[in-house]
């Protein structure tokens, strides 16, 4: 089965809203938030020290097993309506890319 994984650059209720369109999806078994990228770090020398962290969207990678093309191409379809609707931003990974 094919697996897509998907950045989004957004606040968490795009995300959830995102997850929830793609599970939606006919076919779709499985699909996980797997990783956070936004750093949770405040350096106390850093000239944003004591600044509120919630001023830029979060950033998410959601993973997704479709069933074959067909779901991939599904996914990727509301993958953008959403982000468009919910005004975030949606980028798909490859893995082929990650081995260059």
């Amino acid at each position: 089965m094919p697996i897509v994984r998907l950045r989004m650059t957004g606040d968490q209720d795009a995300t959830l809203q995102l997850t929830h369109a793609l599970e939606a999806i006919e076919g779709i078994e499985h699909v996980e938030e797997i990783e956070d990228l936004m750093p949770h770090m405040d350096d106390e020398d850093s000239s944003s020290a004591g600044l509120s962290d919630d001023a830029a969207p979060g950033y998410s990678v959601i993973e997704v097993e479709a069933p074959n093309d067909e779901g991939v191409r599904r996914v990727r379809e509301v993958a953008e309506r959403v982000a468009r609707v919910t005004g975030s931003a949606i980028e798909v990974l490859n893995d082929e890319d990650d081995e260059i």
